[in-house]
């Protein structure tokens, strides 16, 4: 049996990588998942604070009479934070760009009726949204 030799591959020339510099964040995003409010009533809340500067739409979800203050109320403290903390945003020129409520899950449940019934329930669940960015 003969051999059979390998010839030396071509000399491929080596080409410099180039390193992209990463582009600056313009903005700052927080999620609460699965939050225990109903999208309906979350959004009432949401759209008391939409387009307002961080410091004013702390203070009026401070002052909502709602059950879905709290959740929004620790997104925006949480996109805020995120902000200042992890891009170096100003903490007076933040403003919230884009806040929205979405459908999470859907837990079903039953509940009994006359004669041995049951009627389903559905227990909705949100997932808020809050996007800061700086005011220049």
């Amino acid at each position: 049996m003969a051999r059979v030799t390998k010839k030396p591959a071509a000399k491929v020339e080596k080409v410099a990588k180039v390193k992209l510099a990463k582009p600056t964040p313009t903005e700052a995003v927080a999620i609460s998942r699965t939050v225990g409010v109903t999208p309906r009533k979350a959004r009432l809340v949401v759209d008391l604070v939409r387009g307002k500067t961080v410091s004013d739409a702390l203070g009026i979800l401070a002052n909502v009479n709602k059950a879905a203050s709290i959740p929004v109320r620790k997104t925006v403290q949480s996109a805020a934070a995120n902000a200042v903390n992890n891009f170096g945003f100003d903490e007076e020129t933040l403003f919230i760009s884009e806040i929205q409520v979405n459908d999470s899950i859907k837990m079903k449940r039953f509940r009994p009726r006359a004669k041995g019934a049951a009627a389903g329930i559905i227990k909705r669940t949100s997932t808020i949204i809050v996007k800061v960015k700086e005011r220049k």
